[in-house]
C-alpha cells in the first residue's frame, strides 16, 4: 500500500507578489530493513573461541595432569627419578605424601611425591635423541 503525501511550497520572493500554491504528490517510500542474521547466530563466535580454548588448553593441561597422576601412583621404591627442581636420585622410601631420594651414597632427602618430575629415563631419551 502507497500511500500519496501532498507538499505544499508556496513561491513568493521568487515572483514578486504573485503567490501561487504549487501541490507535489509524492509517493511514500517503504521503509527497508537489511536482512539480518536470525539471533542464534550472534552465539557463534562464543562458541567458536570456547571450542579453541577447549581443545587448545584445557584438553591437553587436563591429558597432562593424567598422565602425571598415572606416573606418581606408579612410583615404587629403587625407581630413578628426577624432581621437578632437577635433582637427580634413587627412590629409597615412599609414603602418601613423601618421598625419600638417594642422590649420593649415604646421603637422603625427603621431598613431597608431587615434587617428582618424571623418571631418568626420559632425560635419557632425550640426550640421545639430541645428539
Amino acid at each position: 500500500m502507497k500511500e500519496v503525501f501532498m507538499f505544499k511550497v508556496l513561491l513568493g520572493s521568487v515572483l514578486g507578489s504573485v503567490q501561487l500554491l504549487v501541490v507535489f504528490p509524492v509517493l511514500a517510500q517503504e521503509v527497508v530493513t537489511p536482512n539480518q542474521p536470525p539471533a542464534w547466530m550472534q552465539f557463534v563466535p562464543f562458541i567458536v573461541i570456547i571450542g579453541v580454548f577447549y581443545f587448545f588448553l584445557i584438553r591437553p593441561q587436563a591429558k597432562k595432569q593424567k598422565e602425571t597422576a598415572t606416573f606418581l601412583s606408579g612410583l615404587k621404591n629403587g625407581d630413578l627419578v628426577i624432581t621437578q627442581s632437577g635433582i637427580l636420585g634413587r627412590i629409597t622410601g615412599l609414603t602418601e605424601t613423601i618421598a625419600t631420594l638417594e642422590i649420593d651414597s649415604e646421603v637422603h632427602i625427603k621431598v613431597l611425591r608431587t615434587q617428582v618430575s618424571m623418571p631418568q629415563s626420559m632425560l635419557q631419551s632425550a640426550k640421545k635423541e639430541g645428539k
